[in-house]
């Protein structure tokens, strides 16, 4: 499939790819004509960066961790290992950092809602 067509599929910026493929995460093959072409795993792939980048790792550490998604093998270093746990871990705090974020928005809306249908103050009774 082409860059755009790939781009579409995954919703990941044409030039977005152009930086995956920079980096060594995303390779293509180039037509007679020097078009990028790319496999079907590629979408799968392509969807996998976006989760990551989105998650807040950077180019470097996704790099390290992507030959564990290419072959996992016991040739996995600890240190790779290590970063993979880290990562993990952080990603846990984010989320127990949303969840009381959520929670507290919960209480707000609730509060606003209570609020809204209380009557107004000095208002006479019927």
């Amino acid at each position: 499939m082409r860059i755009g067509d790939l781009a579409q599929q995954t919703g990941a910026s044409v030039r977005s790819l152009r930086y995956y493929e920079e980096q060594g995460l995303l390779s293509s093959v180039r037509t007679s004509n020097g078009q990028r072409t790319y496999d079907d795993h590629a979408v799968a792939r392509v969807r996998l960066l976006r989760q990551l980048y989105n998650a807040g790792l950077t180019s470097s550490t996704i790099a390290t961790l992507m030959p564990c998604v290419d072959s996992p093998s016991s040739a996995t270093t600890e240190a790779t290992i290590a970063l993979m746990r880290r990562e993990h871990d952080r990603l846990g705090e984010q989320v127990d950092d949303l969840v009381r974020t959520r929670e507290q928005l919960a209480y707000l809306i609730d509060a606003a809602v209570a609020c809204a249908q209380e009557p107004a103050a000095g208002s006479a009774a019927a």
